[in-house]
């Protein structure tokens, strides 16, 4: 009986050092956009709320928008309508 407690206990403490490497390591990547995560149709500055750069060990260079409603999508920062997008911010927030 103490060995069977013992090997569940093992398994448990094993499954819960798992998943919590799992996600230390999921977090660090779940930021990067992939080629094929990239949205290529314009977004309005209206429905923008933030938005982030990716991390440089990321294998594709983007930033990651995020909409009022929560939906997140990578867009390429080369993009006219998202430079545009930048100056105006920019302008705004040095006149405030």
């Amino acid at each position: 009986m103490k060995v069977f407690s013992l090997a569940l206990l093992a398994l448990l403490l094993a499954a819960l050092w798992t998943g919590s490497q799992g996600v230390s390591l999921r977090s660090s990547y779940s930021t990067c956009c992939y080629k094929d995560m990239f949205i290529r149709r314009k977004i309005l500055a209206s429905n923008i709320k933030s938005y982030q750069k990716t991390p440089s060990h990321c294998s594709h260079r983007a930033v990651r928008v995020e909409l009022l409603n929560g939906k997140k999508y990578c867009v390429d920062p080369e993009e006219r309508w998202f430079q545009q997008y930048q100056r105006q911010k920019k302008t705004t927030s040095a006149s405030t």
